[in-house]
């Protein structure tokens, strides 16, 4: 690990955050390290441009374009243009905005392809729709998608890397078969952005949604962005035209006239703060790169996936079925680096305590219901130490049985 961590290149960079002493973050996959640079930059928010600026600062010190400023930086690390990106609300409101607009291009059409144990909100957002009688929703497993896909569907919405498991959907053929089939494609890519690279405009994409937080480092309930492919632009309609999406907002007119572009999907004024400082998170990503970030995390994952192996606290790789009675945690994640994203996730009926022994032990994941352990590699500031020391731990627990304490469940 120690040889690992002296030829890595992006060892430097791990300075660049403020990180507690003594703990393993492997969490990044849900909330971000804070970025030493962010508390800097809102300050002089708070008291330069908010406390001496006032009301002027919307142009003095640009706050007016941050939504575009953001997205067209985000744009690049998602392979599109930056006038097809914008910052703003959240990814469950970006869902539904997207959606809908979907439903409104192919009239005639209702169903919503998705797949069952998609990230909850994304579905949830469909029922919103089908509530109102404006959309049916449709499942069809992983390995079904494209079966699924007929002249009824409107949209096929998809997490490009699944939250639970990490295994990566194939952006481009799954874009292509929607196409063929007359509907349209959203990619939800809240474990993507920041995280290894995607390229939306070579695969076709029409819409993706992401979400700040994450591998972004733009602090809790930080701006999602949105992502519409410049050839929609003109045919796009949001259902929440809200003052931001106008055209002229300061004209006060009484009828409603959409901006132009990936402006429209604005809605009500920018929250300056959060974005500020997911600017911060996304200018670091940028400056790093995410293939050497991508490349860096499989590196990660593969070591920690040796050290479990040897020892003893997984089966032997390539994977194969072991009973949970000998206490051995189940890969659910794909075994090929290639195939998943910057997590691994490991199935055992003791998760949760499992997952709360390793936090008291100063290595911080997290646990998805009913029994998945996830662990998140955000490697900007990961070492390979970290990974020796969060597999002995882990070892640790399973083999003494340090989980079945009352504190823990």
């Amino acid at each position: 690990a120690h040889e690992l961590d002296a030829a890595d290149p992006l060892a430097q960079y791990r300075d660049r955050f403020d990180l507690p002493e003594g703990v393993i973050y492997l969490d990044g996959n849900s909330l971000g390290a804070l970025p030493k640079a962010t508390p800097a930059r809102l300050e002089q928010i708070v008291r330069g441009e908010w406390g001496d600026g006032l009301i002027r600062s919307w142009n003095s010190a640009g706050w007016i374009d941050l939504p575009q400023r953001v997205g067209a930086k985000i744009a690049p690390l998602i392979g599109a243009q930056g006038h097809e990106v914008i910052a703003c609300d959240s990814t469950s409101v970006n869902l539904f905005k997207l959606i809908a607009a979907a439903l409104a291009m192919r009239p005639g059409r209702k169903v919503i392809l998705s797949e069952p144990c998609n990230f909850p909100t994304d579905l949830y957002m469909i029922a919103g729709l089908e509530a109102q009688g404006l959309a049916t929703r449709r499942l069809a497993e992983r390995d079904k998608l494209a079966e699924a896909l007929d002249e009824s569907v409107a949209l096929l919405l998809l997490t490009h890397v699944h939250y639970k498991t990490g295994a990566l959907h194939d952006m481009a053929a799954l874009t292509e078969a929607a196409h063929r089939s007359g509907a349209l494609v959203l990619w939800d890519l809240s474990h993507t952005g920041g995280a290894m690279p995607a390229d939306l405009n070579a695969c076709g994409a029409d819409f993706a949604v992401g979400c700040g937080y994450k591998y972004l480092n733009g602090g809790p309930g930080a701006p999602a962005y949105a992502f519409v492919a410049e050839r929609h632009h003109a045919v796009l309609e949001q259902p929440l035209t809200g003052w931001m999406g106008h055209a002229a907002p300061f004209a006060f007119t009484d009828d409603y006239a959409p901006a132009p572009g990936v402006a429209r999907l604005l809605c009500g004024t920018p929250p300056i703060l959060g974005l500020a400082a997911l600017e911060v998170g996304v200018d670091l990503v940028a400056e790093i790169g995410v293939e050497r970030l991508y490349a860096k995390s499989q590196a990660l994952s593969t070591f920690l996936l040796e050290c479990l192996e040897e020892a003893g606290t997984i089966a032997p790789l390539p994977l194969r079925e072991r009973g949970w009675g000998e206490g051995a945690l189940k890969l659910v994640s794909p075994a090929n680096p290639a195939q998943r994203g910057s997590q691994l996730s490991f199935r055992h009926p003791e998760a949760y305590a499992i997952c709360q022994a390793l936090i008291a032990r100063g290595v911080i994941g997290d646990f998805r219901a009913p029994d998945v352990l996830r662990l998140g590699f955000a490697p900007v500031y990961l070492r390979f130490e970290d990974m020796a020391r969060a597999a002995q731990y882990l070892a640790e627990i399973l083999a003494t049985g340090a989980w079945d304490r009352p504190e823990f469940r």
